[in-house]
């Protein structure tokens, strides 16, 4: 005697195109990317933990306020928001990209493709100049020791504290060094100071020095969180590293569809998982925009 039994298969879909039918490369990537929005999750969790434990915090209006030929020009975020205009632009080309290899289009892929490096490069030259300034600028602060001292904005120091007293930073600047005097004088002079240049101020006396800067204009604060460049820097950086990655990937799939490698392929997938994660890094940049420029 014997028994036959029938092994019934579950269908865990009714509908049009399953779901659970993904390329294991394209699902590797969501996996890949999934890992990453932890890590930066776990650093934007911590920033904000720490600077909304301190009294006072950098305000973004103030610290990034310049702009590239503008000189001291008061633009509070004009060079971020351009910046973030180029990233989005290079995320809506990647779409194109995409969109071109459905068709099997090669010339469309590597049009889309070619411009879409041209944004991630761009935007990491915007990077690389916002941390320049931010880094070699001199910014007047009040020391320790109440003397005023030129410094950027560093993983180990922070010269956006809070406004000293006009009548502090008075007494302040007359201690400190001739070399400080004219340095102030040269980026913040008076009427008088304006047509001097920095060797002709360092030569003149320090009480006439003192004179001849706009204490309207030189802001002397008091250092700021060290926290705050060691967050920025790494975060952004943490991003920037990211970019630079997605443009070398860029680039390798345009060279491999210069080559005809999809087309004898048969497909584009290649470059569709491209696009995931350069649209994953544009949409990470949001988050960092609005951590560390809005809030």
């Amino acid at each position: 005697m014997s028994s036959t039994t029938t092994a019934q298969e579950t269908k865990w879909w009714n509908g049009g195109r399953s779901p659970f039918n993904v390329e294991y490369g394209k699902l590797m990537m969501w996996y890949f990317l999934m890992s990453d929005a932890f890590t930066f999750g776990a650093f934007l969790i911590s920033y904000g933990t720490i600077r909304f434990s301190q009294n006072f915090w950098p305000d973004p209006n103030v610290v990034f306020n310049a702009f590239p030929g503008a000189g001291h020009a008061n633009l509070p975020l004009a060079f971020v928001s351009v910046m973030t205009f180029i990233l989005i632009m290079s995320s809506v080309t990647m779409v194109l990209a995409v969109h071109e290899g459905h068709r099997g289009n090669r010339v469309g892929v590597m049009k889309w493709m070619a411009w879409t490096i041209l944004g991630g490069i761009a935007f990491l030259l915007c990077q690389a100049w916002e941390w320049h300034h931010l880094i070699t600028g001199q910014h007047a602060v009040l020391t320790d020791k109440n003397t005023i001292e030129l410094i950027g904005q560093t993983m180990g120091g922070n010269p956006w504290g809070k406004l000293v007293d006009p009548a502090v930073a008075q007494q302040a600047l007359a201690v400190s060094s001739q070399e400080t005097l004219a340095h102030l004088a040269h980026e913040y002079p008076t009427k008088e100071a304006a047509a001097r240049s920095l060797s002709e101020l360092e030569k003149m006396p320090k009480g006439q020095l003192m004179g001849m800067i706009d204490m309207a204009h030189a802001h002397i604060r008091e250092k700021g969180p060290i926290a705050f460049g060691g967050y920025f820097f790494g975060i952004t950086g943490f991003h920037g590293f990211h970019v630079f990655s997605g443009v070398i990937i860029n680039v390798v799939m345009l060279i491999m569809t210069n080559n005809g490698v999809f087309d004898r392929k048969g497909h584009y997938l290649m470059i569709e998982k491209a696009g995931l994660y350069w649209h994953f890094v544009d949409l990470v940049w949001v988050f960092v925009f609005l951590c560390f420029y809005l809030v």
